[in-house]
């Protein structure tokens, strides 16, 4: 169970009614969409890192790159 103050709980059904979605439905794709974002920086950030890694060895940020077409490959 989760604690929700009404003024937010009233501030949540209100938009969950102007976007004909149920309340929980509202919260679970809020919820959703904050895990995707949150996955999606993370991503940017690991591959950030990696072609500043791979720059510093002298691969000219190439690591970063192969491993961007494997991934998309599947």
């Amino acid at each position: 169970m989760i604690s929700i103050p009404d003024n937010l709980l009233d501030r949540l059904d209100a938009q969950a009614r102007a976007n004909r979605e149920t309340r929980s439905g509202f919260l679970q794709r809020l919820a959703e969409e904050e895990l995707e974002a949150d996955a999606a920086r993370r991503r940017q950030e690991i591959e950030g890192l990696l072609e500043r890694v791979a720059v510093v060895d002298g691969m000219g940020g190439d690591a970063a790159r192969l491993i961007r077409e494997d991934r998309e490959s599947h």
